[in-house]
């Protein structure tokens, strides 16, 4: 006892100067985080259940997250094109028509030309789409935008026609298909011609909520870039010979036995002419393929930024990187409606020293381009793996052989031992 202090009456155990490693593996759940101040699932702050000191390494074990994302969505501004009509079907250089019919086009074709400078906007539905189905949405929102626009033209201006357009189906004119040779889309229109005006910038930008989070990308900038087209206009062709219409020749395009002809004229508009064009690149409807977890004061992936047209990147060599941006890569590895599980091995954050104490920690999952992921109302959950070191005390062990005969202080059987 003479090592130990003697002044009082609680003396000082002296440290081994070695430690013991003990595993806390804490189980995180979204939907145990304060809703009310937290309402989305993607950024919220949570109490662990004890205090976690001397914290040597922090590390993410196995996750479980729900596939129900919406590729297409309003704070990805991406559900938004726009196209122009820059030469409406004139029924005066085709064949006679009834009065009425004639009466009907010939105002269709003033309230078109009426509008022939103006873009027309086509919004989608926000969710997840296949080849198929965004090919259908945007052939019914094309059609809608129109018949929306000539049913109040002729309100306004040829009421007594109303009956006959109505009776007629309204405007169905577009037609837009998926190549699934190609995997492209096609849009076609079956009397006028049209131009996307994929440079329409009120159509790609991103709302005020989203602006102080997400990033302007060159890449996936919008609605017509997931559908293959690039930022400049596209303008549609005529058919080269008349009777002579575009045509998949692998099969059936549209319906059972039309042999690939997806864009034939309605019969009466009597022409033969008709305006199509293809996407020049395919259709892109996975959407994101990670997301990146970030926890306040675990982060230690440094991430590369979109390039952004700036006058920092226009002058400067630097990086527009970030440092310490997040904590894990997770990969989206199904599409929806689904549930993964999966585990990381590379999200580990060493602390040196260790962290004296860790109680609380603030979660935000995003996407790259900095937006926040939608679980909507469905909950996931992780584990988070803490490696936190145990002092250990300098003690002496007296080992005994029960085999041998006795025991003396020079024997081998008295050792000194710390406890691990």
């Amino acid at each position: 006892m003479s090592r130990f202090t003697t002044t009082t009456n609680y003396p000082l155990i002296p440290n081994s100067n070695e430690y013991m490693i003990e595993q806390r593996i804490v189980s995180i759940h979204s939907e145990d985080r304060d809703i009310t101040k937290w309402p989305s699932s993607s950024n919220f702050e949570i109490e662990l259940p004890d205090d976690y000191v001397n914290v040597s390494t922090v590390k993410l074990g196995t996750y479980t997250f729900p596939s129900n994302y919406n590729t297409f969505s309003l704070s990805q501004s991406n559900i938004k094109m726009s196209f122009i009509i820059n030469k409406p079907y004139y029924p005066s250089d085709n064949n006679t028509y009834l009065p009425d019919e004639y009466n009907l086009l010939y105002a269709i074709y003033l309230a078109l030309y009426k509008h022939i400078n103006n873009n027309f906007i086509v919004v989608i539905s926000e969710g997840f789409y296949n080849s198929n189905q965004i090919a259908e949405e945007l052939t019914n929102r094309f059609n809608e935008v129109v018949d929306h626009y000539v049913y109040d033209y002729l309100s306004k201006n040829n009421p007594d026609l109303l009956p006959l357009y109505k009776m007629q189906g309204g405007y169905k004119q577009f037609v837009v298909v998926y190549n699934q040779v190609k995997q492209t889309l096609w849009f076609g229109n079956k009397s006028s011609m049209f131009t996307l005006t994929n440079d329409d910038v009120a159509c790609f930008s991103y709302t005020k909520e989203c602006l102080s989070q997400q990033l302007d990308e060159f890449y996936n900038w919008g609605l017509p870039a997931f559908l293959g087209f690039t930022r400049c206009p596209i303008s549609a062709i005529e058919n080269v010979n008349p009777g002579q219409y575009p045509r998949f020749y692998y099969g059936d395009a549209l319906t059972p036995g039309d042999k690939g002809y997806w864009l034939i004229p309605d019969p009466e508009y009597k022409t033969q002419k008709v305006y199509y064009l293809e996407a020049p690149a395919k259709v892109n409807l996975l959407g994101n393929s990670y997301f990146y977890l970030e926890i306040a004061g675990l982060n230690n992936i440094d991430e590369t930024s979109p390039f952004s047209l700036t006058p920092f990147t226009a002058t400067s060599n630097e990086t527009n990187g970030v440092h310490n941006s997040a904590f894990a890569k997770i990969g989206v590895v199904t599409t929806p409606l689904s549930q993964w599980y999966d585990s990381n091995s590379e999200a580990v954050k060493i602390f040196n020293p260790p962290a004296e104490r860790i109680r609380k920690i603030k979660i935000r999952i995003r996407y790259h381009n900095g937006a926040l992921v939608d679980f909507g109302k469905t909950n996931f959950s992780f584990n988070l793996i803490f490696q936190v070191l145990r002092p250990q005390n300098l003690r002496y062990y007296i080992t005994f052989d029960p085999t041998s005969y006795g025991v003396s202080p020079n024997s081998s059987a008295i050792s000194k031992r710390s406890e691990h």
